[in-house]
């Protein structure tokens, strides 16, 4: 008997179109002799619908439809519930398989309401999803377990008002450059570099736009390294992947629109190093209570070869040029084969 999936897409993050595109792939890569599908794209103003068919995901069609798709809370009725000119239908789920990178998707938000449904579902619940997008609580979780970070400063405040303070405490504690990043933002949204003080009250204000809490690090000069991790009480780490960025930094440009940005499966480090990389990976999805899947990601010092934690993503991208298909592929796990390892996850859990 088939399992009914639902593959839940775009949101209201910044990153709604990388949403689109990877959830294309990873409904490509279901066996649908296994598997029936049920497509809910969430449109960039906060609504629902009902997808039915592929191509409207590929083309983006489907935020033209007119049939509203919620999953329910209620346990007792449990599954999407169909709404269309006072027309209802109840289509009983198995499983919830989320492809919401970003606000609303990544942040545990959305993570709360699949747990009051009682359907099982894909990837992080919701402490380690919550904890992993917000930067500045991932850096407090990592230094609890001693993985070596880049140094930081905080602006917590809702407006500008802790501006000079923030700047100061920055020069003595950082020196330039240094980054700036909103601390609940994905796909480096809102990321600047900062290389004087004029550049950095700019970098705030930008970083705010995004979210009033702020993080601001050093730049570490190095290598960016990411490893992919799988699993729940066992947990498994992938070969290590690097990024060769075209731009100064792989923002959200360099990321989705520059096509000489590369990434290389198992680049030339010593082996020591990938282990520990590996081992890293491991150790901060476990510290954060990550299950499922995440893609973890840090620099290899230039001179010194030393591991410094970058962030955790705990709904990585599933498109044709992200890093988390690619290194389990490298692993031998095809995409249909890691669909069916993380729907097994969820029925674990």
């Amino acid at each position: 008997m088939k399992k009914q999936v639902a593959v839940i897409f775009g949101g209201q993050s910044s990153e709604h179109d990388v949403s689109c595109v990877s959830a294309a792939n990873v409904i490509e890569g279901f066996d649908l002799n296994r598997y029936d599908i049920h497509m809910i794209g969430i449109t960039k103003e906060g609504h629902w619908l009902y997808v039915d068919s592929l191509s409207k995901v590929k083309d983006g069609s489907w935020r033209e439809g007119d049939m509203t798709a919620v999953i329910s809370p209620d346990q007792r009725w449990q599954g999407i519930w169909k709404m269309q000119e006072g027309a209802v239908e109840r289509i009983p789920i198995d499983v919830i398989f989320p492809v919401l990178h970003g606000l609303y998707g990544e942040d545990g938000t959305i993570q709360g309401l699949f747990e009051m449904s009682g359907i099982p579902y894909v990837g992080c619940g919701v402490l380690a999803s919550a904890v992993s997008m917000d930067k500045i609580s991932t850096k407090l979780f990592a230094d609890r377990i001693g993985v070596r970070q880049a140094a930081y400063v905080t602006d917590t405040a809702e407006d500008l008002s802790e501006m000079e303070r923030t700047v100061r405490e920055a020069e003595a504690k950082l020196g330039y450059p240094m980054f700036v990043k909103p601390s609940n933002a994905g796909s480096s949204q809102g990321v600047s570099k900062a290389r004087d003080r004029e550049a950095l009250k700019k970098a705030i204000v930008l970083a705010k736009e995004h979210d009033h809490r702020v993080l601001i690090e050093e730049c570490i000069t190095g290598r960016e390294v990411e490893c992919a991790v799988l699993g729940g009480g066992e947990v498994k780490a992938s070969k290590v992947g690097e990024i060769l960025a075209a731009a100064e930094f792989y923002d959200f440009d360099a990321k989705y629109n520059n096509a000489q940005s590369q990434t290389v499966i198992d680049p030339d480090l010593p082996a020591e190093i990938k282990n520990r990389i590996r081992e890293n990976a491991v150790a901060i999805f476990k510290a954060v209570g990550g299950f499922g899947l995440s893609r973890v990601d840090f620099f290899v010092e230039k001179d010194t070869n030393e591991i410094v934690f970058n962030e955790i993503n705990t709904l990585p991208g599933f498109t044709d040029i992200s890093m988390y298909p690619m290194l389990w592929a490298a692993m031998g796990l095809d995409k249909q084969k890691l669909i069916d390892s993380l729907i097994e996850l969820a029925y674990i859990r």
